[in-house]
Formats: structure tokens, sequence, C-alpha cells
């Protein structure tokens, strides 16, 4: 029999498990580390929830698509501090850079833009023919140093288009023109090639496994390479990036001959100025999308495999972040029964861009007309703003 209730009577709500919510941002560019926007979403998601009286169980990790902002998010989920290193940038001057340490000591991981980036130079007019990725052997060297097994190299964030020469004559080896005299630094020199001698490169790089993280998936040359699609934003004019791109083929045309190997147009190859494919005619590389190497590390694809909801974010959400960078990532990885809501600085992708991705919803932190210093300076409040926001929303 049936039983009956009075108009006063409510049913019993069923027991439900705790909703299981994965953080994954990205940095924000210039004003907040990956590990901060992960606190400030899971801080402002938790009091959204607590104030709907629903349980959540949050998962948190710093994340980053293999360019600049990797070394940060890895060593933050290694739980070390990263080695300070006396190098130089791009164009020879003296700086600080850094390079991360696993917490066993064995994986060291080196970002580019930390000793051949763009905002190093940033101060002067640029040069793209001379800019050289000569500094980062500074911070591979300190790296073989320590005994590490493995070198995660990040791309992204260069001033150079030199093919990674510049990292090679670190390690040691030489550049020639036909008279046998070195190039000088930079990719501008590089159509004057005739040889490397490779004789003084050092050995211990031959024992490290190397994987290169990579954010795009541009050939080395031609229309999509290196110094078509990147050179102008490292300040070479159209007919710098021809020489740039002639420079490049050389270099291709006389690495093949040294060690058969062709990369010219394996995917990444044209990622921070061709720098992969000097080290990769040398060495055994492994070029992993960068979103990808960075899961593996720290595990990911399980956390967003079981997760009901997915929180992700980034500085500028556009159609970029659906392309290799830590959103497509996201959206690749996530379980079948996932929901995926990015928080964003600002969101620059339409109602159709939006659906046809898979992202539930996209939230811009602006609260109103404001300058990119403004929401800079409150970043992390806002972030945890809106994420208190999405929980209201997203908790019924």
């Amino acid at each position: 029999m049936l039983g009956s209730m009075t108009p006063t009577q409510k049913p019993a709500p069923a027991a439900t498990r705790p909703l299981n919510v994965a953080i994954v941002p990205d940095s924000f560019k210039g004003s907040a580390r990956a590990s901060e926007v992960a606190a400030a979403l899971a801080g402002g998601f938790a009091k959204g929830a607590a104030s709907r009286k629903r349980d959540v169980e949050i998962t948190a990790v710093p994340f980053a698509d293999g360019g600049e902002g990797t070394l940060e998010a890895l060593i933050d989920a290694w739980g070390t501090e990263a080695i300070s290193v006396q190098t130089t940038d791009a164009l020879g001057r003296p700086v600080a850079s850094r390079l991360g340490l696993s917490a066993d000591g064995k994986i060291a991981v080196v970002e580019a833009a930390e000793a051949a980036g763009l905002p190093q130079v940033s101060d002067v007019e640029r040069r793209p023919l001379e800019a050289t990725t000569y500094g980062l052997g500074a911070l591979v060297s300190r790296a073989l140093e320590l005994g590490v097994s493995q070198i995660i190299l990040c791309l992204g964030g260069s001033a150079t288009t030199d093919g990674g020469t510049g990292l090679l004559a670190a390690l040691g080896a030489s550049f020639l023109d036909a008279d046998g005299a070195k190039l000088p630094a930079g990719g501008g020199a590089l159509q004057n090639l005739a040889s490397i001698d490779v004789s003084g490169l050092d050995p211990r790089a031959a024992n490290v496994q190397w994987q290169i993280a990579c954010d795009v998936t541009n050939p080395l040359l031609g229309a999509k390479g290196a110094a078509a699609v990147f050179g102008p934003q490292k300040g070479a004019s159209q007919e710098q990036v021809q020489l740039l791109n002639a420079g490049l083929a050389r270099l291709a045309d006389v690495l093949e001959a040294d060690t058969g190997r062709k990369l010219r147009e394996q995917p990444g190859m044209g990622a921070a100025g061709g720098l992969a494919i000097s080290l990769g005619s040398y060495y055994q590389v492994d070029l992993v999308p960068g979103w990808d190497l960075v899961a593996q590390v720290l595990g990911a694809h399980d956390i967003l495999e079981g997760a009901d909801l997915v929180l992700t974010g980034e500085g500028r959400l556009d159609s970029q972040s659906l392309d290799g960078k830590v959103v497509s990532g996201v959206l690749q990885a996530a379980g079948e029964n996932a929901e995926v809501i990015v928080v964003a600085g600002s969101v620059d992708l339409t109602d159709e861009q939006l659906e046809e991705s898979g992202i539930l919803a996209a939230y811009s932190i602006a609260p109103g007309p404001a300058t990119l210093a403004e929401l800079s300076a409150q970043t992390l409040s806002l972030v945890e703003r809106t994420a208190f926001s999405v929980a209201r929303t997203y908790l019924r």
C-alpha cells in the first residue's frame, strides 16, 4: 500500500555522492601563476558550493601548455624551488634565468623563454636576424651538472629564429661558413652555413632523455613555418622573414647531409624559431604536445577522467586556445560525462565556437570596463569571485 503525504510533508532528498570537481588552469600570463589561479578557483568554487549546501570534492592541479609558465607549473606541483643560473638573453646580454628540478632530482625543466624570450629584450629595438638561443646552453649545462636523466625543454615565447644553432653552439658545436670561419650568432647568418663541426659537443647531452614540449604544429619552413608565421611577432620585416626562411632551409640541408635525419616537415619543428631541429638532428628527442607532456608528468589524465565538472582557465580564451593550449587539452582529456567550464581574463569566442568546442560555458573575470593593468592588479580576487558565481549557477 502506498503511503500518503500531507501538504506540509516533503520527500526526503535522495542520497547523492559529492560532485567531483577537477581544477586545471593555465597561468594568467603576466598576472598570476597557474598555482595561484588554481587556488583562487578552488577557493571560490568551494565557497559557492557551501552556500548551496552541496558537497564537492575538489582536486586542483596548476597546469601549462609547454610554453611560458610550464616551469612554474611543474615546480609548484613538485614542491621544489627554481634554480637560478647566470646566462645571456637573446641579444647576448647578461641575465639571471631559472631551471626547474623534480623532487627526486631526475628531471630538469628548461624554458626557452627563460634565456631567449621576447620579454627580456622588450627594452630595445628587436633584432630578429641576430637573436640567438645561445643562452639556453648555460641552463642545459647546469642541468647536466646536476646529473639529471631527463630534460624537458619547453618551447614558446622565444625572440629567436636560429634553428637552435645557438643552443647547440653553447654545447660545443661550431657552425662554419665556406672558409671554415664561425658564423655570427642568429638566424640571419645561416644562409652562409657550409658545415657543422660537432667534435666538441658535450657528451653528457647524449645520455639524457630529451622531451621537447611544443604547443604548435607548424613545420620548419614555408608559409606556415617558423619565419613566416612567428617572425613578424619577433620584429622581422617581410624581407627579413625571407632571409630567415632561407637560412633555416640551408640549415636543414646541412643537418640532413650530416646526420641523415629529415626533420623539416615534422609538425612542431617550426616552434620557437625552429629551436628543436639542430638538437633533434644530433640527439634522440621526443617532440610532444606541451599539454600532453605536462599531463603525463602530473598524472592529470586520471584526475580529468574521473571528474564530473572540470574548471579551467587562462588569460585570454580565443581560437588559439582550442589548438594545442591547455583548454584544448582539457577538452580532449576530460571524461565523457564531464562538463567543462572556462574562466578567463577575456573571452573572444563566438557562441558557435563555444558550442562546437564542447565548452559548457565561459566566464570573463572582468566586472565591467577596465584596463588590462586594472584587471591584472585584481586577477586573483576576480578569479575567486567568478568561481563563486560559477558554483552558485552550476550547483542548483
